[in-house]
């Protein structure tokens, strides 16, 4: 009988606690929920103010000797010892020789070729004397005058047909010719250097047996240089020899100008780009030396340039109005890696200076206020 009564005031007592329970949470149901408040975020602006923006083409390339010479052997010989020594870095004057091969054989079949022509107009003088006395004293002259030793000077100026046979068929004019190949063969064991400058390569050292074609080293003048460059075709038309260039070293501690020397006149068909050439001269620069060109191209009117970044992909900008994000179509007129440059934007257009993250239409901004030193005009 008690177990009975302890388990109906149990009942009674789980009842009474389930409504109550129930009406707790009947009453929290109807609560208010709280307010979440709005975010403002601060954003960087600026405010345009149209001007003329240059356009500078940004271009970088490899410095290159405006004159080099690859020195090949037209001969075969041993490699003699000059006066310097044939390296890398070795200084040269201009007329100074460079490379002397051993032509002491090759020089004894020219003096023996000169001495054949010799000998033939000798046999001839006295048959000149008898039967062509007006020209006899002209070729006495110019046997007076020959020199084995020197260069062989040019035949006398043949007057006369009967002159022309005779001395022709005496095989005099061949005989002279055949000398001045000879001659000119022989100064090539002999390499001069065309201009002052310095070799930057040497493939042979003195005594090395040196055979024809056989390259032989680089000679550069080291006081001009040049750099190529591949510019877009849309500047093909803005590009002009004798445009000043400002060039900067990988590092960005020194510069230099150069000038637009040369422009090709066509373009590349796999790249779509023009080649331009700027010499530039500098103590301190060196063949292969990389650098970066800036090319002035042409000048934009009434543009503002700002940060790539803030052109959208449907070719509009962020503005400010009203404390509210809104978007205006723009008209690009020039890209560069990091900026673009845009058209006809209105003066007085109140544009953000930095990318926001989540930006959209109708998000509420604040500008950030003048003291803080971030709002500006752009231009």
């Amino acid at each position: 009988m008690l177990r009975k009564i302890i388990l109906s005031v149990l009942g009674v007592a789980l009842i009474i606690g389930a409504f109550i329970f129930a009406n707790y949470l009947i009453d929290n149901k109807h609560k208010p929920k709280p307010v979440i408040p709005k975010v403002v975020k601060t954003v960087l602006v600026d405010t345009v103010k149209n001007t003329t923006i240059p356009i500078v083409i940004a271009a970088n390339g490899n410095l290159t000797a405006l004159q080099r010479v690859e020195l090949y052997s037209e001969v075969q010989g041993l490699f003699k010892t000059g006066s310097k020594l044939f390296k890398p870095g070795q200084k040269f004057n201009r007329g100074e020789t460079l490379i002397r091969i051993d032509a002491s054989e090759y020089y004894a079949s020219v003096q023996s070729a000169k001495s054949d022509l010799y000998n033939s107009i000798a046999a001839i003088m006295p048959d000149l004397r008898l039967d062509f006395p007006e020209v006899f004293q002209k070729w006495q002259t110019y046997l007076n005058g020959f020199d084995l030793n020197k260069t062989t000077p040019k035949l006398p100026e043949i007057s006369g047909e009967k002159e022309n046979y005779f001395i022709t068929g005496r095989g005099i004019v061949s005989a002279f010719y055949n000398v001045k190949n000879l001659e000119q063969r022989l100064t090539k064991y002999r390499i001069i250097a065309p201009f002052s400058g310095i070799l930057t390569e040497a493939l042979v050292t003195e005594g090395t047996l040196v055979r024809n074609g056989q390259k032989l080293g680089e000679f550069i003048n080291p006081s001009i240089y040049e750099m190529e460059v591949a510019v877009s075709k849309s500047f093909a038309d803005v590009l002009k020899v004798g445009e000043s260039v400002t060039l900067t070293s990988l590092d960005n501690t020194k510069t230099y100008e150069g000038k637009v020397s040369r422009v090709n006149g066509s373009i590349d068909a796999t790249t779509q780009t023009i080649t331009a050439y700027i010499a530039v001269e500098h103590s301190d620069l060196k063949e292969g030396m990389y650098l970066e060109a800036n090319l002035n191209a042409e000048k934009v009117e009434n543009a503002i340039e700002i940060d790539r970044n803030l052109l959208l992909d449907t070719q509009e900008i962020y503005v400010i109005k009203d404390s509210l994000l809104d978007v205006i179509a723009v008209r690009p007129a020039h890209f560069s890696n990091t900026s673009v440059v845009l058209r006809d934007v209105p003066n007085g257009t109140i544009i953000l200076r930095k990318p926001v993250p989540g930006a959209y239409a109708g998000m509420h901004v604040k500008a950030a206020s003048n003291s803080d030193k971030t709002s500006d005009s752009i231009q």
